[in-house]
């Protein structure tokens, strides 16, 4: 267990968090979800008494944060031109402090193959890869990494444009789906055994400073047929999900030490979700990716493992909302 105190929102200050922006919707793929997202965490948010509103950043300038007097942003947006680092970078501009990892971290989180070459360079485990420019390329890189194979885009979320592939014929196929989204398509080792995820969140009430987040308990994920794709991800309710996980206690805590590394390795701060597979021959676990932007929808994990450990959908958002800050820090000159 992550050791996070359940009641540590009682010492945060609602008033003082000022007027905030929900930012939801914009223009990525995920757009739907997006919605979905920030709709759940600005109710929560203004039923714990805080002066929040919608701000689609899609319809509306950001400029508008900065003359409309918005003192913190809520990111509740996913994907590219939400937590690729661009709207970080663009409210690093506006003075405006906001949720979740900073600009390099949210730009570098975002591209699955910069985050595998700095984890791998650092010896954290992750599948092994290819990076390919051709359909051609793709069927190489399935006889080197081996049958089944994962294609999808390097920078995109929520499974989008991804295929397993398991034959050489199903290569074309697959780069030309993933290239449609990125012309970066990255071709991935497939681990058989348990999916699972792990949400990181900062303590409450301490600075913006990675070393101080903590893992929060492991969710086991069980997809029809083993395929948790968009669809099953968001929409339907035949996905199950364990939290508690059902692991064996030490793997469960190799998982939570894992994915905190991870999270720092990378310079997030706020708070993230990774995702995890363990190899079933070994029960090796193997880092995916990092989200710094996660869903907040019903359907969504990181509040599921939240309750988990006794805090609720609300105070979980305004925890979030309380760990804003800036690349140099929250209130700087």
């Amino acid at each position: 267990m992550s050791g996070l105190d359940a009641k540590a929102n009682m010492n945060i200050d609602v008033v003082a968090l000022g007027k905030v922006a929900v930012l939801m919707g914009g223009r990525s793929s995920e757009r739907e979800v997006s919605l979905m997202s920030g709709g759940g965490v600005l109710a929560a948010l203004r039923a714990r008494g805080v002066d929040a509103h919608a701000f689609d950043p899609a319809e509306r300038d950001l400029s508008a944060l900065k003359t409309e007097g918005f003192a913190r942003c809520f990111i509740a947006l996913h994907g590219r031109f939400g937590e690729d680092g661009t709207v970080q970078g663009a409210l690093e501009l506006l003075d405006i402090p906001y949720t979740g990892p900073g600009v390099m971290a949210s730009s570098i989180a975002m591209d699955k193959i910069m985050t595998k070459r700095i984890w791998r360079f650092e010896g954290l485990p992750t599948p092994d890869w290819r990076l390919v420019a051709s359909a051609e390329e793709t069927s190489h890189a399935l006889a080197v990494l081996g049958a089944p194979m994962i294609v999808k885009p390097a920078r995109e979320g929520s499974t989008i444009g991804l295929t397993k592939v398991t034959s050489a014929e199903e290569c074309a196929q697959a780069y030309a789906l993933a290239s449609q989204y990125d012309p970066e398509v990255l071709c991935e080792q497939f681990i058989d055994g348990d999916e699972t995820t792990c949400p990181v969140l900062e303590a409450a009430g301490q600075p913006a400073d990675a070393g101080r987040a903590q893992a929060l308990p492991v969710i086991r994920i069980v997809a029809p047929e083993g395929n948790y794709d968009y669809q099953n991800k968001y929409f339907t309710d035949t996905t199950q999900y364990h939290c508690p996980s059902g692991l064996p206690l030490a793997e469960e805590q190799e998982i939570q030490r894992l994915v905190e590394r991870a999270f720092r390795t990378l310079g997030c701060r706020g708070w993230a979700r990774a995702d995890i597979m363990i190899r079933a021959s070994d029960r090796q676990p193997f880092l995916l990716e990092i989200n710094t932007s996660p869903g907040m929808t019903s359907h969504s994990l990181v509040p599921m493992a939240a309750r988990a450990s006794g805090i609720s959908y609300e105070d979980l958002c305004l925890r979030i909302l309380a760990s804003a800050a800036l690349d140099g820090g929250a209130g700087r000159p």
